[in-house]
């Protein structure tokens, strides 16, 4: 069947479908009624004489058998191949010819269901990824001089500066430079709740601008947002086509042939060395030319992996073609990057850490307020920790903010001085620290001073990502060896392992010694995945079998070099993948074997003529394509 049909012929099948049906059955009412006059009118037949009701058959078989036949001679002289359509169009005008009409006619009618059904399920996955171009606004309203002016959004350049309003889709990927908003980012990241964005921070095209009015500068062109290449790397995806895809391909491509040279082999056997009744071996002929119809396989296998795909996608998955999938299902290792990755790779403030002192909160709000300005990971980490336990810290008044390089912060809020760094800050030999112990168990120690004393001790670390303790439970739980490579320190990463559990960890260790170490991987435990940030682990990345990228950090790079990108962030996302590509494997040789044993089968019976053609098409081509067909929707039942 055809791969690439458009919304037009589309309806074509359902307008064959009801001319089809309404015939046939129109056909049997008037050969019911009597109404069977002759009339010495026929078309492609050996009726020379034909009823009302069968003239309406052919005239019907007649046009679709030819417009079948059109499509499978293009592909014949355009492409060099031998069509599934060609062969519908040989059997159902070779059922007129010997004057089997209802049979010729329910070969049409129930390839055109079939065709519509290939369609209506492809159409299904296509939704998905063109769904996402609904999301886009035509225009933006940019910024000249003080004026707004609206326009294309292929006319803005990156540089420009647009003014997107309370309930507007922002237009163009770019950086917020004025304003607050809470940003819904379901389109492209998927995440259910709106993200809150301040100046600085990155905005996407194509999400939803909930509740401020914000100025962002434009980064990228209309047809270089995140949005649209997601669409157009889903979309390219079915080109890098898997192993099994393309032996389906390659063998299609002769099968044909020798189908359309058996159909005539059993004509010339048949009638010279059986019975001498042309028609007979004509019929049976047609019927095993309808069997051995590779559509149920050739439409199947690349449907799967396409769904996958799509599946994939909806979840906020890039894979970047079916060839993935097949890995994804071979995959024995994950290794993972532990900053970005198992980490957010960013401090937060552990308040219920050993190491964290801090009688009174008021102290943590004045140091949210001197740090509000900065952007050093520190001080972003306890302006977070301000918001979470709701400390209202900007209506303090803040002036002569030093910083000391080294040591930290210094400066007066509502007329007390604060400092805010190492201990060597305040200089004052008569108060020792709260906490003497030396920084060994990956936390860093930030203290807080009040007037020139000691006034807190806070302890910082990168915080493991919640979803990743679950996700390497369901790896091991599933036979998958997982593995940490960082160039982190060995105490930090011992203290990561045993939270989340995994087999091994290496510390320490260079860009090149990632390289080496999953090639020994490889060696010892089969095809490896290997998940990282998409920013400073591109070459182990590239190395590995399946390169795994978190999407939110580096979005472009991960998009650029990883074989699948996680747009989320979500580690949860690899075991469902695994378990996705899985069973899209499984499906396809399903599908595969399914189609070839029935065939096989329906083929011996069809030559010994135990069967009609009408059952030959129901059960042995279209029949089974929609069977298989059904089956690849299984895929959805995965979580």
């Amino acid at each position: 069947m055809s791969e690439h049909i458009d919304a037009s012929e589309g309806n074509i099948w359902v307008y064959a479908i009801i001319i089809m049906a309404f015939t046939m059955s129109f056909s049997f009412i008037l050969d019911k009624a009597m109404l069977n006059i002759p009339i010495n009118i026929s078309l492609i037949s050996f009726i020379f004489e034909a009823t009302l009701g069968e003239l309406l058959l052919q005239i019907a078989i007649t046009l679709l058998g030819l417009y079948i036949g059109y499509i499978g001679l293009k592909e014949l002289l355009f492409e060099k191949r031998f069509s599934v359509e060609f062969l519908m169009s040989i059997a159902s005008i070779g059922a007129l010819y010997i004057g089997f009409l209802y049979e010729a006619a329910m070969v049409l009618f129930l390839y055109s269901i079939a065709e519509f059904f290939e369609d209506y399920i492809e159409d299904r996955a296509k939704r998905t990824i063109e769904s996402l171009s609904k999301y886009m606004p035509e225009t933006a309203r940019v910024i000249e001089d003080g004026k707004e002016r609206i326009c294309g959004i292929k006319e803005v350049s990156p540089g420009s500066i647009i003014l997107i309003r309370p309930g507007e889709r922002i237009p163009l990927d770019g950086i917020i430079i004025e304003g607050f908003s809470y940003i819904d980012q379901a389109p492209v990241t998927g995440e259910s709740m709106p993200i809150p964005k301040k100046k600085g921070d990155e905005v996407y095209g194509g999400t939803l601008n909930i509740d401020g009015v914000i100025k962002i500068r434009v980064t990228k062109p209309s047809d270089k947002t995140l949005i649209s290449r997601i669409i157009k790397l889903v979309t390219e995806s079915r080109a890098r086509k898997a192993k099994m895809e393309q032996i389906v391909k390659r063998v299609a491509r002769i099968y044909v042939p020798l189908v359309i040279i058996s159909a005539i082999l059993t004509i010339l056997i048949g009638t010279n060395f059986l019975t001498s009744n042309l028609n007979t071996w004509i019929y049976r002929s047609l019927i095993l030319l309808v069997i051995a119809c590779p559509s149920a396989f050739i439409i199947s296998v690349p449907a799967t992996f396409f769904s996958a795909l799509t599946l994939a996608a909806r979840k906020g998955v890039v894979i970047k073609g079916g060839i993935y999938i097949e890995k994804l299902s071979e995959i024995k290792a994950v290794v993972f990057d532990k900053t970005g990755t198992l980490t957010f790779g960013s401090p937060e403030i552990y308040i219920d850490c050993q190491n964290t002192h801090i009688e009174n909160m008021e102290y943590l709000r004045y140091a949210a307020a001197l740090e509000q300005y900065s952007n050093h990971p520190v001080a972003q980490a306890i302006i977070k920790k301000a918001i979470e336990i709701n400390l209202d810290y900007k209506d303090l008044k803040v002036q002569n903010i030093t910083e000391i390089p080294g040591k930290g912060v210094i400066g007066d809020v509502n007329g007390v001085e604060i400092g805010i760094g190492r201990y060597e800050l305040m200089e004052i030999p008569d108060r020792a620290p709260l906490d003497k112990s030396e920084d060994g168990d990956g936390h860093t120690k930030v203290y807080i001073f009040y007037n020139k004393n000691l006034a807190a001790q806070l302890c910082l670390a990168d915080k493991v990502r919640e979803d990743a303790v679950v996700a390497v439970k369901e790896l091991k739980e599933m036979g998958l060896h997982t593995i940490i490579l960082t160039g982190d320190k060995e105490y930090v990463t011992k203290e990561i392992a045993e939270v989340l559990g995994v087999d091994e960890a290496y510390s320490e260790l260079l860009p090149e010694d990632k390289l080496t170490l999953i090639s020994k991987i490889r060696d010892k435990y089969g095809t490896v995945a290997m998940v990282g940030d998409g920013v400073n682990d591109a070459p182990a990345l590239a190395s590995a079998d399946i390169g795994i990228a978190m999407g939110g950090t580096g979005v472009d790079v991960a998009l650029e070099s990883a074989d699948v990108v996680l747009v989320k962030d979500e580690l949860q996302q690899i075991p469902y993948l695994y378990r996705l590509s899985k069973k899209a494997m499984r499906i396809a040789k399903e599908n595969i074997v399914v189609s070839l044993g029935t065939k096989i089968f329906l083929g011996i019976l069809g030559i010994m003529g135990l069967i009609p053609l009408w059952f030959a098409v129901a059960v042995g081509d279209d029949g089974i394509t929609m069977l298989l067909l059904l089956n690849i929707l299984r895929q959805g039942t995965i979580k």
